[in-house]
């Protein structure tokens, strides 16, 4: 057998493997102490030679029952070090940050002075940071003369990682190295993510930046009110390099306007000063293992309880030990029983345990079962009653199990939803706006997409002051709901209606449970002189498209940074 093709054993307990040993032995030891105890008290009575013939000296079964009792004392020693071996994919939770990482994409980040490049150098550091966050919700973006976001917020390894084997500098459009926009655009796209968890903001570059160090500072500054932490990393070397460019087959050396051999140098300063206004961190390049500093450098931020979607782990195998562990206590259990039950049938003489139960036992086990069948009751289902039409006892429910102690988001979901079908709107929207705070994935999704259906309801509601201030959260709610999901036509034309203050809205009172594939109700629209879907539809996209054509302009406006430096 090839020893290498053996899964890897290990242990969640591992010193607890003592008890593997000192189990056996206690359990030989006592075995051996009583049959020496028993020899002694029959030797009182007569000879060896009478004993023999009037009693059975030793037991038959002696060295068996040792064997048997020894070796259940092993497994359970072991299975109580908790042994696993194998892998296996499953889902866990896991607490993480919000964190997005500014990757320096320019020329100069091509430099050989760190190997195999700066720009490879920064890849391996952040795949080595993901690794160590895999809670951590993260997005990159690539910066040069102007930033780029690559990938929004996501746990999604794959993404990331497809990303960072494809970036480059010819990923920008516009080269050059501007810092100042890289730390604004990792400020906004921070600050428009939903989440309770803290937000921080990586930068990654050598420092070499044709801008205005006030403007980085000042950008930093503003990241560091808005509640951005901010931690920048060095790449590269105070002496410099030339950067390498690959015209085909050939490689040649950058050279600038004047033809002379660009050098370029990894510049400290201006990384330290924008962290020191930002109160961030600074993680010079000569730093090793920068990963794990930036990690501590986050590790006080608050952080919010995530789903990671699947990792590789060692499955637990105790019960494989444990569970052969009861068996062989069961039969050695069954094979003294049956050596009592026969001893008693061929001995006038009384056993020395009897053979039935106990009546007290009996009668104390009859006592205990009513209540262990009362215990057995379970109080019903909220989600059931809720889907019954009951949304009284539904939400009693709920607010028994949060007083119970079942504080988790889905049954705080579950009683707003609730509450919206009890026409409880106010406390409803304040229950699923704390819910899609503190949550995310579908769960953040349904309870913005109820919390705005209760806020359209109150801004309907007839002789309500404050209406405008219901109808503006609704229409926030709803466009926050379509930026994720701009095909969903529920939430569509409950937005017109917000825009519009028109007839009742479509939707709302996901049903309690939270299991449904639908939150919202089947009934279609009524559509009383608003706009149909193809019409508010094109309203929604409107401003999407307005925004392109302003950021194509800007795009298009002057590519060549100033001073000429395009590196």
């Amino acid at each position: 057998m090839n020893l290498d093709t053996l899964p890897p054993l290990i242990f969640d307990v591992p010193w607890l493997l003592l008890a593997a040993v000192v189990l056996p032995l206690v359990v030989w030891w006592m075995r051996s102490v009583r049959t020496r105890q028993r020899r002694v008290r029959l030797a009182r009575y007569a000879e060896s030679s009478a004993l023999r013939r009037l009693v059975m000296v030793t037991d038959p079964d002696e060295r068996g029952r040792t064997v048997r009792l020894v070796l259940i004392a092993l497994l359970a020693g072991l299975a109580l070090s908790g042994p696993r071996w194998g892998l296996a994919h499953g889902p866990v939770s896991a607490r993480g940050i919000d964190m997005a990482i500014a990757i320096d994409a320019s020329l100069s980040m091509m430099a050989p002075d760190e190997r195999p490049s700066r720009l490879e150098r920064v890849k391996q550091e952040v795949r080595r940071l993901r690794a160590m966050s895999q809670a951590d919700r993260v997005a990159l973006i690539a910066f040069a003369g102007r930033s780029y976001i690559l990938t929004p917020l996501t746990s999604d390894d794959g993404a990331i990682e497809l990303f960072l084997d494809n970036l480059d500098p010819s990923v920008v459009g516009q080269a050059g190295s501007s810092i100042a926009r890289a730390i604004r655009q990792g400020t906004e796209l921070l600050l428009a993510s939903d989440g309770s968890a803290d937000r921080a903001l990586v930068l990654m570059t050598d420092g070499e930046a044709f801008e205005p160090a006030e403007d980085v500072k000042a950008a930093a500054t503003e990241a560091g009110v808005k509640g951005v932490s901010l931690v920048t990393v060095g790449f590269g070397t105070t002496q410099g390099s030339t950067i390498p460019i690959q015209d085909g087959s050939v490689t040649r050396e950058k050279r600038d306007d004047d033809g002379k051999i660009v050098i370029t140098r990894y510049a400290p300063e201006l990384l330290e000063a924008a962290a020191t206004a930002a109160g961030g961190t600074f993680i010079p390049a000569e730093a090793s293992d920068k990963a794990t500093r930036v990690r501590g450098a986050l590790r006080s931020l608050r952080t919010a309880k995530r789903k990671v979607d699947s990792r590789e782990d060692h499955v637990p195998r105790y019960l494989w030990l444990l569970l052969p562990a009861l068996l062989l206590l069961a039969y050695d259990t069954w094979l003294l029983t049956r050596r009592r039950s026969s001893n008693d049938a061929a001995s006038p003489l009384p056993s020395a345990l009897p053979s039935t139960m106990p009546p007290a036992t009996l009668l104390l086990m009859l006592a205990a079962l009513p209540v262990t069948l009362m215990s057995c009751k379970q109080a019903p289902d909220p989600a059931a009653l809720f889907a019954e039409g009951n949304v009284q006892a539904a939400i009693a429910g709920y607010r028994a199990q949060i007083a119970n102690g079942d504080t988790t988001v889905r049954t705080r979901y579950n009683l707003g939803t609730a509450l919206i079908g009890a026409d409880s709107l106010t406390a409803a929207a304040e229950l699923l706006e704390m819910v899609r705070r503190e949550s995310d994935g579908e769960t953040r999704m349904r309870a913005r997409f109820n919390a705005g259906y209760a806020s359209l309801v109150m801004g309907r509601s007839p002789q309500n002051p404050e209406a405008e201030a219901a109808f503006a959260a609704a229409r926030a709610a709803y466009r926050a709901f379509l930026g994720e999901r701009p095909a969903d036509a529920d939430a569509k034309w409950n937005y017109e209606l917000a825009l519009r203050k028109t007839p009742p809205p479509q939707g709302g009172g996901g049903g309690g449970g939270g299991d449904a594939k639908n939150d919202k109700q089947d009934e279609q629209p009524q559509n009383q002189g608003g706009l149909d879907q193809k019409q508010a539809e094109a309203l929604l996209n409107s401003a999407a498209r307005e925004e392109r054509d302003v950021q194509g302009r800007k795009q298009r406006q002057g590519r060549t940074p100033p001073g000429g430096k395009d590196w």
